[in-house]
Parts: structure tokens; sequence; C-alpha cells
């Protein structure tokens, strides 16, 4: 208990010093009670024999909807209270207030036969001898008997055949009430105008009449006449007074009430008859509260129609002399009662105002008290006052009426009766609006019905009365409304009063209960249990939830209330929720139309600033990847573990929506306090369309939890709305060479499906074989391949990477599980020319040449250099042996299935990560002429960096063994280039492209055709590597002149043979030598007109050449010949002849003069064969 009931407090205003102790006193109070109860007669309804209680009740509801009759032949109403429980001690208070006198009785009871009836009779006479001595009227229904003596007419009893054929029980009670206020105005009228003189009754409530037995005030000594009789005559007057006041106010007659409750306040006043004195003034109140508020005080309980409407003299039409006009209390005669009331009609003040009300209800109460035996009266008092109060909008004067009702003692008081007192004084604390206090009073109540004097605790009871505590404390069993701003309460006392509902629930038998009020306890609370509660709260939980697991199902109370599940959605906490797009080699793309992309407005407006706000918003909430059908999708949600130990997690999954979706549940197990924590939760789409994901589910502690993101506002999110796609086939790539860590820059691990890496020579080809498997569900039927040299720092000459996909293709469609089997050629060909600084380790002395015949002159080791470095030292290994990289990635375009219908196709990357080392170096590029002016001598300095024996080789040129650090001259003769038959640049490109761009592509056409002649190859016999050289990079602007065929080819022939490369042509002394010379025109230009002059000559080797031979030789002909002009692509032949006279070895020099005056042709162009002829005797004929 919360409150000493026994103790006697004083309260405020309220005088409680004078208290007589007597015996007898009101049992049982009536908490209901309220001033307009003091206007009604009281009516018993009560069984007699056995009646269904159902049935008995059905008829006291159809009865006590009767509460006012319309008295016939009058304006006035009379005004029912029912009860069908009532104590016979409470009914001996009816002489001190008339609203507590059983005046009606009726009874209801069950007869089958005749011969059960006199007994019924007989119970029914029983009945009324209990309320025998203040009963006016009774009245018995008799249900289910049948005959004659149901027959007989009688005005006490109605028979009807069952409980259904009762249709005039309302006009029955009708007539009842109207024969009660029949006897109530007749004792109205005999107690209004009594002349008896001094024989006045007194009244007394029943703890008085023992103190008045015997009292006879006429035989009294002569020294009690002066006192005791007057005082004894006043007592008597007034409280007869304040008794027809009473019977005025039953009958309806307000005015009548209000005088005579008047006089009674004076007249006891002066005897200072206190208890009755408090009697008066509360029947002033209430009569004063009746015709300020016609609509009654006690709320919605009652229905109480207006009274007090008709006017003052209203009775006067019916009832000649009626006191229904306002009688000033002076009125008085000797015998209390003025018969001419004449001169006091129209003053209307009698009636206390809302404010004196109050505080005559304060000092009745104060008067009240002082008498020990009218707790009950008093209690009653003060709760008439506080809905007086109420009404009044008075909440801290009622809350001053309600503290002293918390202190008045009442004696022993049954656990029912304090279960009562309690409840009512919460409703009342309720009705002043105090919440909290109204909480307190109902969970005292609460905790009362399960005292431990009760043999058997009410624990529904209890468990019923603790939850409309719930409100009073700012607290609900809706979790949505703890999720809302600051907390409400005191969160110390609201955990209490859950963990009484926890014990509450379980007593019942109920763990489904307990479950639900712990889970609420421990999401709401969280914040404010130390880790010790934390613990004990969690273990209680997974003790209750062992035997009844907890969901999200709504659990609906025998009464109709309803609990909302409760998530855990602290535990753990979430603070945001990532959709996480596929992983690169699983995305989708769309295949772009060739009008880009769709527009997604039909607007012909330009810009629309509506339609770019709607985007805004459709941004907000839809994200811009795509899922795919039937693959596995992932969410990310940043988890906290707010427990002080481990907190495991169990099935946790997500909540989606829009398309059919198979979640993939996860279990977790977070370190206490852990910090924010990632969590991926998977799941597949089934179908296609617009998903969204509406939150996660968790099992913790065995509560099944479903929590929703829109619930949690604290929760950030980018967006939980994505569109699925249409099934794609899924591609997995395998190859022949090992996996690599390597990654090209530029990009990341996760846009590439796959990496691999190889170690190649500079030059060398390597073979790689990919093996493409179809691991989905849908066939693929479109394959395509690109590829992109990421890093591009060192030139590459070639094509690094090459295949041939069309077998490939021609397998598809490649149905789930089967594979296809790729062949991509690797060849690295970087720049092969060495550096400058190079140039500077290396000497002439030591470099030793090979490809030239033994004879010539070229082939010569001179003496080295006194001075020369090492090439074997540190740093020039380091140089030399750089080992460079080529990075490259191979994209996959595949589709298939319905999303290669819907246009969306995927892609597969694999990145190749190539590690070249130097394979040689070309230091040094020069030439030298040839014999033959087709021809020229190309010279290569070859460098081994390598740590290996290495041969070179090449077209028309002997092999070349490098030791490793070793650098030797390799000397390959070859033909000259006709460098303007390589296609040229079309205009487009060439207009878009710089000159030095144009100079480097014409340089790259010109090395690649040069370098295709040489076929330089290198081989590594140690390691059985071998792959190719080229000197594009090594090629300047100086050699490529040297290289180029010159754009006029002149061909000297002597008797019809060719001259060139050092032939010798032999003629006979004194024959005719035909020269023939033809001039071809590979220029895009005509050139002409030329001449051409012959100079013959001897070379004495020595240094001196004659050119005086007239004697020696002769031309037939003029020794000059005109050339006229030749136009592209054309030829033109000059024929002479010439006679040796001598024997000898002569020489051609020819001569060619352009005689066009319009430009000088560049001399190279006029460079002819040097012709060799070789004069020798005639052979003498046999026999000469």
């Amino acid at each position: 208990m919360l409150v000493n009931c026994g103790s006697k407090t004083e309260a405020v205003n309220f005088d409680r010093t004078a208290e007589v102790k007597l015996s007898l006193t009101m049992s049982v109070p009536d908490y209901m009670q309220c001033a307009e109860d003091h206007q009604t007669v009281l009516v018993v309804v009560q069984p007699v024999g056995i009646v269904p209680e159902d049935q008995f009740f059905k008829i006291y509801k159809r009865i006590a909807s009767v509460s006012q009759v319309n008295i016939r032949d009058s304006q006035r109403l009379l005004y029912i209270r029912y009860r069908h429980h009532y104590l016979p001690e409470n009914n001996e208070w009816g002489d001190f207030q008339t609203h507590r006198k059983v005046v009606g009785l009726i009874c209801i009871t069950t007869c089958n036969s005749a011969k059960d009836w006199p007994q019924t009779a007989e119970r029914f006479h029983g009945q009324k001898e209990v309320y025998s001595s203040t009963l006016y009227d009774s009245r018995l229904l008799v249900f289910g008997l049948q005959g004659e003596i149901a027959e007989q007419q009688r005005t006490d009893v109605a028979f009807y055949a069952d409980f259904e054929e009762c249709s005039d029980v309302e006009r029955r009670v009708e007539d009842f009430v109207e024969s009660i206020f029949i006897v109530l105005e007749s004792k109205r009228l005999d107690r209004a105008t009594d002349k008896s003189g001094d024989k006045i009754q007194l009244l007394c409530v029943p703890f008085e009449k023992k103190d008045f037995v015997g009292l006879d005030t006429d035989s009294s000594p002569v020294s009690l006449l002066l006192g005791v009789k007057r005082h004894y005559k006043k007592r008597c007057q007034g409280r007869m007074r304040k008794h027809v006041g009473d019977l005025c106010l039953q009958a309806g007659m307000l005015q009548d009430a209000l005088v005579h409750y008047h006089m009674a306040v004076e007249l006891l006043r002066g005897v200072n008859d206190f208890l009755w004195l408090g009697a008066a003034l509360e029947g002033l109140c209430s009569a004063s509260v009746i015709f300020h508020y016609p609509g009654g005080t006690a709320g919605k309980m009652a229905a109480r129609k207006p009274s007090i409407s008709q006017p003052a003299d209203a009775g006067k039409r019916h009832r000649p002399g009626a006191q229904e006009v306002l009688i000033d209390p002076g009125a008085l005669t000797a015998n209390g009662i003025s018969a001419d009331t004449s001169t006091e009609i129209g003053r209307a003040k009698n009636c206390l105002s809302p404010e004196d009300i109050i505080e005559k209800y304060k000092e009745a109460i104060s008067y009240y008290g002082k008498y020990k035996n009218a707790g009950v009266i008093e209690l009653e008092a003060c709760v008439k006052a506080v809905r007086v109060l109420a009404i009044q909008k008075r909440a801290r004067e009622a809350s001053e009426f309600l503290q002293n009702a918390v202190y008045i003692n009442l004696g022993q008081l049954s656990e029912e009766e304090k279960i009562q007192r309690y409840s009512i004084l919460s409703e009342l604390y309720e009705l002043i609006g105090f919440h909290r206090k109204s909480a307190f009073f109902k969970r005292v109540a609460a905790m009362q019905c399960v005292a431990p004097t009760i043999s058997e605790p009410g624990w529904r009871a209890c468990y019923k009365l603790l939850l409309e505590t719930l409100p009073g404390y700012s607290l609900s069993l809706d979790p949505k409304d703890f999720s809302k701003g600051t907390h409400r309460g005191w969160a110390a006392v609201q955990m209490r009063l859950l963990h009484e509902l926890v014990y509450a629930s379980r007593r019942m038998g109920n763990p489904g209960l307990s479950v639900r009020h712990l889970s609420f306890l421990l999401q709401t609370m969280l914040d404010f249990l130390s880790d010790q509660e934390k613990k004990e709260v969690t273990q209680s939980l997974e003790n209750y939830t062992s035997k009844c697991p907890g969901g999200m199902e709504v659990i609906t109370l025998s009464d109709g209330l309803k609990l909302p599940p409760v998530p855990f959605t602290k535990l753990p906490m979430v603070r945001s929720v990532k959709l996480l797009n596929l992983p690169t080699s699983l995305r989708p793309h769309k295949v772009k139309s060739l009008l880009g992309q769709s527009v997604s407005t039909a607007s012909p407006f330009i810009y629309s600033p509506i339609i770019m706000h709607n985007r805004g918003e459709e941004r907000c909430k839809k994200i811009d990847f795509q899922w795919v059908q039937g693959d596995v999708c992932e969410v990310q949600l940043m988890v906290y573990n707010p427990m002080p130990y481990e907190l495991r997690v169990e099935n946790m999954g997500l909540l989606t929506s829009g398309v059919e979706f198979e979640s993939l549940p996860a279990a977790l197990s977070l370190p206490a306090e852990s910090g924010l924590y990632p969590v991926t939760l998977v799941g597949v789409p089934r179908t296609a369309g617009n998903i969204t994901v509406n939150g996660y589910h968790t099992s913790v502690f065995g509560v099944s939890s479903d929590c929703l993101l829109e619930g949690l506002p604290s929760v950030k999110t980018s967006g939980c709305l994505v569109e699925v796609i249409p099934s794609l086939p899924r591609l997995q790539l395998s190859t022949s060479l090992p996996r690599s860590a390597h990654t090209p820059q530029h990009m990341s691990k996760e846009e590439l499906s796959s990496s691999v890496s190889v170690q190649l020579f500079n030059g060398e080809r390597q073979q790689l074989t990919i093996t493409l498997e179809n691991i989905g569900t849908e066939d693929i039927e479109s394959l395509e391949l690109t590829s992109k040299t990421v890093n591009t720092k060192d030139k590459v000459f070639g094509k690094f990477l090459s295949w041939d996909i069309e077998e490939a293709v021609h397998q598809l469609p490649l149905k789930p599980g089967q594979t296809v089997t790729l062949a991509i050629s690797i060849k690295v060909k970087l720049d092969f020319s060495g550096q400058e600084n190079l140039l500077q380790d290396l000497n002439d002395d030591g470099i030793s040449v090979t490809g030239l015949p033994i004879a010539s002159p070229l082939r010569q080791v001179l003496k080295p250099r006194t001075e020369t470095k090492a090439l074997s030292s540190e740093s020039g290994k380091a140089e030399y042996s750089h080992v460079k990289t080529l990075e490259a990635v191979l994209n996959f375009r595949y589709s298939g299935g319905a999303g290669k219908v819907e246009g969306y196709y995927r892609e597969l990357s694999l990145g190749i990560h190539v590690d070249v080392e130097p394979s040689v170096f070309f230091t040094r590029v020069s030439t030298l002429p040839a014999t033959s002016t087709r021809q020229c001598h190309l010279l290569l300095d070859i460098f081994n960096p390598t740590e290996h024996e290495l041969t070179v080789s090449a077209k028309n040129s002997e092999d070349l063994v490098l030791h490793p650090s070793e650098c030797q001259r390799m000397a390959i003769q070859v033909d000259k280039f006709d460098f303007e038959s390589l296609p040229q640049l079309d205009q487009e490109a060439a207009l878009f492209s710089s000159p030095k761009q144009l100079e480097e592509e014409r340089q790259h056409a010109q090395g690649c055709q040069i370098n295709s002649k040489l076929d330089i190859c290198w081989n590594i016999p140690s390691l059985q590597r071998r792959g190719e050289a080229s000197v594009e990079g090594a090629l300047n602007q100086l050699v490529l002149e040297h290289l180029q065929l010159a754009p006029l080819q002149w061909d000297v022939l002597v008797n019809g043979k060719p001259c060139d490369c050092d032939v010798v042509a032999d003629c006979r002394v004194g024959d005719a030598v035909t020269l023939e010379v033809k001039l071809t025109n590979l220029n895009k230009n005509p050139v002409g007109p030329l001449s051409l002059t012959v100079m013959p000559y001897q070379d004495y080797q020595n240094g001196v050449q004659n050119y005086d031979l007239d004697e020696a030789v002769t031309f037939v002909g003029s020794n000059t010949f005109f050339i006229d002009v030749v136009k592209p692509r054309e030829s033109s032949v000059c024929e002479g002849a010439l006679l040796f006279l001598y024997t000898g070895d002569f020489y051609l020099n020819m001569k060619v003069q352009d005689d066009s005056a319009r430009r000088e042709l560049p001399l190279a162009w006029f460079t002819l064969p040097g012709v060799h002829v070789r004069a020798q005797d005639t052979p003498l004929q046999a026999g000469a």
C-alpha cells in the first residue's frame, strides 16, 4: 500500500478536529453518486429464487431505461435511481438523506408451475420485509407461469410467459413510478403542513438513536425547560425542515427545496447540530447544482434531461397553494412553517452561486469530518464536490477535495472495497486532468488486486488496471510513439510499470503477453537501462521466448485492446542502408540507339523547370543502376551493437515489395559496443519490375522483428527503389596463363573479372587460350570481343593483341554449362633502339662487323681503345635490363535471354599484364652504298642486354652470336625501297592531323616496309625463347633517305646485258658494242627534257683517270643523247654504239643534265650505274 488509509490527516480548508466516536456507520460508500442524485428516488431491483443471470440483467437494463418519468397531470419529472444490490444498513440513513431510502422494490422471479407460486409469493413478501420501514410500493415480475393464477388481475404482480414476451415492462415500470410519486407527494405535504405544535418528530441517524432513547422534554425539570427544551425543539424543527427540503427536491419542486434548506441551515446552525447542518448545506448545494447544471455532473454516465426550465409557478396550476416561490428563511412561525408566503414571492436569493456551492460543500464536509461514523457521507460529499468542480474546470480545488477523500478513514475495508476506492479516486483524478495522479491510484488499485491477504489474487484484474495506468505515465504500447522526438515521462516509473505488466501477464498464464511487454521495455527503454539491467532483461526475455517465441502478430486482449508488434529496431541499431550495384562483370548495360539515349520526356522544350523538379524527386527515390532477375543482389547495412555484450542476430534478411524476391537470411555476431559494422544482406529477385527495399527482419533473443525503414527516420539511405531487368546469361572466364594480382592503371579490381600476367622478351609472341563457360540459366546468343591498351607510355609496334572470334561465334547459342575456347595472340614489339648514353660506352674499335665478304675492305678489326668502359658494370646492366610493362583489357560483350530482347547486355573484362624484358638493342643504325644503285648496306650495331647468349639472324646475312652485354655490328644488304608506292592517308584523316603526326605516320609506314624485308630474329638457346626484332624505332631520317629508291631509275645494257653490281661486259676489239640507257619515272610528276652524255675513261688504279681516249674509243654517232619529257610511271630509252680500238679495261661515265629551268632535281636522282667494259683481242682463226 502506498497510502496509509488508516491515518487521519488534516486537509486544506477542512476542519477535522472534533471527531465524535460513535458506533454505527454506513458500511459501503457509493462512489458513483453525484449532486443530482439527491433529487432521485431509490428503487431496488432484485431477483427472487432462481433467475438466469443474463436474463435478469436483460430485464434490469430495460427497467433502468425508465430513469425519469413525466408525472401525469403535472409538469414535474420524477427521477429514479436503480440498484440491483443495496445493503439494508444503508437504508437506515434514509431519514438523514431521503435519496438513500429504498422507496421502491421490483423483484424478478421465475415460476414454472402453479404449485410453486405460494413459495414464490412468500419469498417476495420476505424480500419486502427487508425494506418495509421505507418502502412506498413494490412490484413482482413473474416469468414462466401460465394458467389461472397468471390470469388474475393484480397491481403488484405482472405475469409473463417467458423473458421474450414482455413488451410492456417499461409501461408497468412507469405506472409503478407514478404510484411512488403519489406516496412521495403525500408525505411531502404531510411533513410540510405539520401542525402538531411542539410534537415534531426528531429525525435521527442510526448512531444517534441510542442517545435519544427515553428522552422526554415535557417531564424534564424546570431547570431544563429554559435551555434544553428550546434547544431540542429547534433541533427537531431544523431536521424536519431539512427532511422536507429533501422531499421537495425529489418531488421536483426545486425552489421549495431551496427555501427549506435555507431555513434548516439557520435552525441547525443555531443549535450546533453539525451533522444535520452539513446535510442541509449539502442539500442546498445539490439543489443549486441542479439549477445551474441541468445536464448533470456525472458526465457520460448520466443522460439527464433538463427539468428546471419550467416557470416558478408551474406547479400552482395543478396544486393551489404549492410553495413554488422563494421564501425567506425569516418567515418562520413558532411552529416553524408560515402559512402565508405571498409576501416573499419574487425574491431569488436562495440559490447559491457556483462559487458559493463549493464553499458550502467545504463547510458541509468539515462538519461531516467531526463524526467518525459519517465517513461514508463525508467521502461521498467529496466525490460530489469534485464532479462539480470538474464541470467548473477548477482542477486545483478539486484535487484538494480528493486529497481529503484519500485520508478519510472508513474502518476495516475489504480488499474489494479498497480496490473500488482507489479506482474511483483514479477516475476522479482523470476527470480533473491529473493524469499522473490518476495513474498512481489506478496502479495502487492494481496492486491491491494481488495483495498477499487475498487467497486468490486477481491477476487479470491487476493486469487490466495496469494497462489503464499507461496514458497517465505518458506510456503507450505502440513503439512508434517512442520514435518521434524526445522521450516523454519518467523512464524509471515507466520501466517499473512495464516490469509489473510482464509479471502480471506471466501470472495470468500468458507468456506471449510477457514476451511482448518485455520486448517493448527493451526496445523503448534501452537508453535508460544500466548494463546490468540490460543483461537481466535479455536473460528474462530469452527464458520467456524459449517457451513462447515472440513475433510480429498483433495480440488482441479479451476486452478488444490490440497490442501492436514491437520490432527490435535498436538491436542492432542501423545507421544507414545502401543498395549495392552488381559486380562490374554482372552489371547490365543498355544498348544505345542510333539516336542516342532515349528522351525521358515528350516535352518539345529544351528546358522545363517542372520536369527537372520531377526528375529530382525521382532520383531521390529511384537508384540509377539496375538489378537483374535471377542474380544475387546485395544491400549493405551499417549496424551498431549498443549492448555491453556480444549480440547474436539470427535470420536477418530483407523486406521487399514490388516483385517476387527470395531473401537469403544471414546470421551475425556483433561484439560488445562494436561501433559501426557493415553487414551485407542478399537476396534474389525472381521476376522483373521495380523492387522497393522496405526494411529488414531479424531474430534477436527469440523475438522475430520486421523493421521498416519508414519508421526509422534516423536511418540514412540513398534510395530504396531499384529496377529489376529481365534475366541475362552469365559468363565465366578461365585462361591458360596464371592469374595475376596486377590491376591496370586507372582501373579498379572490381572492374576486372580476372587478370593474367606473363613475362616476355621484347619481340616475343605468346599464345593465350581463353575458355568461356556459360554458368547462368540463359543461352548466350551474342558474343563480341574488343581490346584496349591501357598503358601507352611506350610505343608499341605492330598489333599487341590479335584473335579470330569467328569460330567461337559459330558455336552460339551457348547453352548453360557449355564452353567455348578462344585463342589470343600476345605479341610485344617495343622500341629496340638504344639510348644515346649507351653510345658513350661503346667504341667503334671494339665492334666487329659481320655480313660482308671476306675480301671486303669493310670487314676489319681495329685496335681497342685504352679507356674503354666495361659494359658489364652494374649501372649499364640496370639501365639496359629495365623491364617495361604493357597492360591491356579484353572486353567480352555478350547477351541472351529476355534481357537481350529488352536491349541489355553484359561485359566481362580480362586484364592482361605483360612484363617486357629487353632482348636486343640497336644502338646505332647507318648505311653504306652498295655496288648497285638499287641496293645499299644497312649497318646495325646490336647490343645483348640479357644475361644469356643470344643469336641474331637476318635475311641475306650470317647469324650473329652475342654474349651477355656484348655489342657487335651486322651488315645487311638490302634492296632500296619505293616509298612512293605506300598507301597514303585519306584526305579526312590528313585534314585533322598535325604536320608532326603526318610525318610520324609516314616514317612509321616506311619503317614497317623496311622491317618486313629484313626479317631480323633473335634466339636464346638456353631458354628456348625466340622472337623478332624491329628497326622501326631506330631509323632516322637520313637512313630512310639512303634506303629510299630514287624516283628516276636508270638501267644500262651493254650488248643487251644489264651492267650493275660489278658486272664486267666483255667485247672484241673492233666490234661494235651496243649501249642502251633506259629511264623509268617513278615520280608523281613528269621529268624532262634531259640530256645524257657518255664519257669513256681508263682507271690506272693509282688515282689517275684518263679521259683522253679519242684514239682508243670511238662512238658510232654522237655520245650525247636527248631525252624528252617522261610522264609518271613511263619510260624512255636511249640507244647508241661505240668501238674499242685497243684492248684493255674501259669505264663509261654517264652524266645527265636537266634541261628544264622550272626546278632543280636532287643529284641523287641522276646517279647511273657504272659500266665496266673489257676489250679483248680477236682470236686468230684456225689455219690462218
